[in-house]
């Protein structure tokens, strides 16, 4: 595991790894609890995360300290985390696919930002961590899919070098709305 940890002045992001994450036992400590309210916070306001509803405390440890810890440390997955005052404010992990024909690509699962943290290019600097993360994993291909109405996001895939290879119209149902599901790649391969 690459550590690349950012400056974290006052006031200032501090984007961490999990190995940096882990070396502090206080930020360890709360990092599931505090991941919780930042998900569960950007679902009840709407967010596209994958969940309808809040997630729970344990379906957000379970996912993150049960799935996505141990693929890190199986070097199948990266995770970041990003602090403002020792206070965390986003995180955003890929993982690797499983099936054999597809170990060299990724999937950018998710990029969350706490709400009150929106505008102070923390959401930049997670993804950029991450894409630096699957270059060093000899990731060739990473991929996401984003909800078409969250421009922001699909803004920031496509400023930093994502392409729309796919878009699923009216696909994703919250209640009665409906939203395309976009899919984004980055091709980290060298280009010849």
């Amino acid at each position: 595991m690459h550590t690349a940890r950012t400056s974290g002045g006052a006031g200032e992001p501090l984007i961490l790894d999990l190995m940096e994450l882990a070396a502090d036992p206080g930020l360890w400590a709360r990092f599931a609890e505090s991941a919780h309210r930042i998900l569960a916070d950007l679902v009840r306001g709407g967010a596209a995360l994958g969940w309808v509803e809040p997630p729970s405390p344990d379906e957000v440890a379970e996912l993150l300290l049960d799935q996505v810890v141990p693929a890190v440390q199986d070097g199948d997955a990266a995770l970041r985390a990003a602090y403002i005052d020792r206070r965390l404010v986003g995180l955003g992990y890929w993982m690797r696919y499983t099936r054999p024909t597809h170990r060299a690509h990724a999937d950018l699962e998710k990029i969350a930002v706490d709400a009150a943290a929106h505008g102070r290019g923390i959401g930049r600097a997670l993804t950029v961590a991450l894409i630096a993360d699957a270059r060093r994993a000899g990731i060739e291909v990473l991929t996401l899919d984003a909800r078409g109405d969250n421009t922001n996001a699909l803004h920031l895939y496509r400023s930093l070098g994502f392409s729309e290879y796919g878009r699923l119209p009216a696909f994703v149902a919250v209640g009665a709305r409906r939203y395309d599901k976009v899919f984004h790649m980055l091709d980290l391969r060298p280009q010849q």
